[in-house]
This record gives structure tokens, sequence and C-alpha cells, in this order.
């Protein structure tokens, strides 16, 4: 063989072993996708569009978990330590006040009624004992200034739950940090196209929305908003990564996913 077709085999192989090393996703048995395989989540529980069932309220999860759903859910930490569910970073879309949560203790949030009803912002430990294990949960945890806190409290609370949970981020060092610390846990990568980054560097914004963090937490499914997915992340998934989609408002969004996660309708509880 000459030196040269050497070199070219030598390039052809790096150029297919280095996406790979980076995109790779963790490995999990049939077993461990089986509580999430196919089935279709309420995106923050099952809310109503007119909110007059809130998101991420315990009517919410009541109602999914009652009807059989998945359900996906947001935790945070409050300034007391609290881990709660609540989505956004700031409390003026859902509460009508100014700040964060981490701004205010808990005792202060109940203050602040989500979108005009009786309900208010709970903890994370109020919503499992709501589920009761009646529904497997997607549990994203939210990038703040203090993850490491929330990361060991939030798995604390999990560790304790009988219930199905896995856990999904936006930051690829949260997922990281469950598979070195709770590897038993099915872990998820969030990602979006590029521009859903704003507050990143482009640079960072193109990493995070082609998953070339995978090296870092190995997750072993990748949740897509649902649009048309880069090559780089349909290369992760045809390496093993599961296919999660969010978030649906058409029962046709099933078309080659392996879950849903959905709002504002009705789906059917299982479509595999």
């Amino acid at each position: 063989m000459k030196k040269t077709e050497k070199i070219l085999i030598a390039c052809g192989a790096a150029a297919v072993a280095l996406p790979t090393f980076l995109l790779a996703p963790g490995r999990a048995t049939k077993g461990h996708k089986a509580p999430f395989w196919g089935r279709n989540f309420a995106h923050r529980g099952l809310h109503s569009r007119d909110k007059s069932v809130p998101e991420n309220s315990l009517k919410a999860f009541e109602l999914a978990s009652a009807a059989g759903y998945g359900m996906e859910l947001d935790v945070q930490l409050t300034r007391d330590g609290q881990v709660v569910v609540f989505h956004d970073d700031t409390l003026k879309r859902v509460c009508g006040v100014e700040g964060r949560v981490d701004d205010y203790t808990f005792a202060e949030l109940q203050s602040f009624p989500l979108c005009g009803t009786e309900e208010r912002i709970p903890l994370f430990s109020d919503v499992l004992n709501t589920v009761r294990g009646r529904g497997a949960i997607i549990c994203e945890l939210k990038n703040g200034p203090r993850n490491r806190e929330l990361c060991k409290k939030t798995y604390d609370l999990i560790a304790a739950y009988p219930g199905e949970i896995c856990i999904e981020s936006f930051n690829p060092l949260i997922v990281a940090w469950f598979r070195f610390h709770a590897p038993e846990l099915l872990r998820g990568q969030l990602a979006a196209p590029k521009d859903e980054y704003k507050d990143q560097s482009p640079l960072q914004a193109f990493l995070l929305s082609r998953c070339l963090l995978n090296v870092l937490a190995r997750p072993q499914f990748i949740a897509y908003k649902l649009v048309r997915r880069p090559l780089a992340v349909r290369f992760a998934e045809l390496l093993g990564a599961m296919k999660v989609a969010w978030t649906s408002h058409e029962p046709r969004s099933e078309k080659g996913q392996d879950a849903v996660i959905f709002e504002f309708y009705k789906p059917r509880i299982t479509f595999k």
C-alpha cells in the first residue's frame, strides 16, 4: 500500500472516530428505557390553554397522573434552598411579580398565585406525593448559580421516590453530574436550534445545538425541539440515543419519535 493511500485511510478513520467520540450516547438497556419508551408526556403537567389549570401546578400533575400520562416538569432552587417546580427564570409571566425564583424563600413564594388561580408554586416533594408513581416523570433541572446544590437535592428526592423518573437539562454539566453521581438514572440532553441559545456565544450555541458536548455527559436520550434535527444529532441517535421531541401540539408528532412531550391536547398514552 502506498504512503498516500495510508494517509487517506488514516484521515478517513479519524473523520469517523472524532464525531463518534464527541457524540456517542451513554449505554442504556431496554429495561432502563422501558418506562419512557413510546409514551406521551404532559408538558408541565396537564395544564390548560386558558390557564385555569396552570402549568407546573399540583392540579396539572394530578390530572396528568389520573389520566395515565407521563409528565415533564422543571425544578430549581428557592433562596432558602428548597427544590420547587417552576419553569421560568423569572416570576413575571406566571406570577405577575418581579424577580427570580431564587430571590425569594419558599414561604415568600407562596403569596404569589399561579396565573391568577388558587394554585401556588409547589415543592418537588409535593409533586412526587401527588403523582405517587402513577406516571413516569421527566425532570428537567434548570440552569442557575447553584447547580451542584440543585443536582444533589433533586437526586436525594428522586432516590427516595418509588416511581419512575429520568432527568434532563440544557446544561451538559448538570447531565454530567448525574452521569457520575447517579448512573442508575436515565439521563437526557435537552437541545434546540442554535438561535434558541440567545444568552450564549455563537460557539457555545453551535456546540449545544449539535450536542457536541455529549462527550461530557454521555446522555442516553436527546430531547430536541420539534424541528428537523441537525446531522450531528441524528448521528448521535444512530449511535443509540433515544429520540424525545418537545413540545408537540398534534398527534402526528409521534412519527419517528421514541417519546413525545405534548401540551394542549390529549393524545393516546402510549404509541409504540
